[in-house]
């Protein structure tokens, strides 16, 4: 088959040789290949200025980030087959994990920019973040069908990425069936989500390991989660072990999912539930002087783009702070953001300066990562996003 070509200026194709997929508008040779030539989604052959083959991409004129590579094989065919090498790549770096629930497809890491597919054993929640990949939907399901036999696939197409690659927002069942609450496995515990209400795609898989981590300092021990969500960490934190769990969610209908997953794991006398925004809670319950073991900060992101830096970083500070003041003498917190724009050091930095102003001293004695499910592209920064400490009070 042969795709259109996309010529680059002179010296643009640096970032590509240094592994990076990503092309933007401004690298582009508008003359010899001017950008109102292509729709949304097609696919091209990038090439050099000299016309040395690159690879196969998608691109979508609109946008400033506008083509990224499939292929490095400028003979590569995208069609199904395509895909399901990709799904069989993905599947193989999964191979440790006992039962299948993960994040399948992790984008850029997985060789398929625009992707997310997060996998509930027999039922895939999918989310197409750009044209391009919405283009490749057919030969993209084919293959997900043919290889993991599906009972059902949902489009969980309502991430506000979209918009900037002007595509609609959406919730669709594409595939087969998929039930409206569904049970999924983490480490020693047992949750119910529902992929079509649930945020994002329905799940955090991401913290796993680091909700893991929590075996080893929650064993008879008051524990507070912040941003509590379904429970997963706060639920965990009562399997294993701990003596009184709080968990604090805004939002009504986690704390309802939160409530029968404690009962789902028989934990429910050791937890309290309490719908409040968190840094109003933890204002009022420092006033009240009562104290936790193990608190757990993990906000959403306070910074979506570069933009709200400062901003997030404030607000990073300021739930870092009030949380150190309900810690016990010998306290541990577990303290992580999910915010791209803000590195581990910015975040390590933050927590530096909330001990001071608290006037606690802290240490480091764990590092957290993303779970082994979302790799990291060497290349390509962005995808290393989630970052974590666990700090001991002393």
């Amino acid at each position: 088959m042969t795709y259109p070509s996309l010529i680059l200026k002179k010296n643009e194709e640096r970032r590509l040789l240094a592994g990076h997929l990503w092309i933007y508008s401004n690298e582009i040779d508008m003359r010899a290949t001017p950008l109102k030539s292509f729709q949304m989604g097609d696919l091209v052959l990038v090439k050099t200025a000299s016309e040395k083959n690159l690879g196969i991409a998608y691109i979508n004129p609109h946008v400033l980030l506008c083509v990224r590579l499939l292929s490095r094989n400028p003979s590569e065919i995208i069609d199904a087959n395509f895909f399901k090498n990709k799904i069989q790549q993905a599947l193989q770096l999964r191979r440790y994990f006992s039962s299948p629930f993960y994040r399948l497809i992790f984008g850029e890491a997985d060789g398929l920019p625009g992707l997310v597919v997060d996998r509930f054993e027999d039922y895939l929640s999918v989310q197409i973040n750009t044209a391009g990949m919405e283009r490749l939907q057919t030969f993209m399901i084919e293959a997900f069908i043919s290889v993991l036999k599906p009972k059902g696939i949902l489009l969980r197409n309502d991430s506000p990425i979209r918009a900037l690659e002007k595509l609609p927002q959406e919730i669709k069942l594409i595939y087969g069936e998929v039930p409206e609450i569904i049970l999924l496995k983490e480490n020693e515990a047992t949750f119910q989500t529902s992929l079509f209400e649930g945020q994002k795609t329905g799940w955090f898989y991401d913290h796993r390991a680091n909700r893991l981590r929590l075996k080893d300092y929650v064993s008879g021990k008051r524990v507070l989660d912040l941003f509590s969500y379904m429970g997963g960490w706060g639920i965990q934190a009562a399997v294993f072990g701990a003596s009184e769990v709080t968990c604090v969610d805004s939002s009504a209908k986690a704390i309802t999912f939160a409530k029968e997953n404690a009962k789902l794991n028989s934990v429910s006398n050791k937890i309290t539930f309490v719908r409040n925004d968190a840094f109003d809670y933890l204002k009022n319950t420092i006033a009240q002087n009562k104290k936790f073991d193990v608190i757990i900060v993990d906000p959403p992101a306070f910074i979506k783009s570069a933009k709200d830096k400062k901003c997030g970083e404030k607000a990073y500070g300021q739930i870092n702070q009030l949380a150190m003041q309900l810690l016990n003498s010998d306290g541990v917190l577990f303290s992580s953001s999910c915010s791209m724009h803000l590195s581990a050091d910015d975040l390590l930095n933050i927590i530096r300066q909330a001990a001071l102003k608290s006037g606690n001293e802290l240490v480091v004695i764990e590092q957290l990562h993303q779970a082994q499910d979302h790799p990291i592209h060497l290349s390509i920064r962005e995808t290393n996003y989630l970052k974590g400490f666990v700090l001991k009070k002393r």
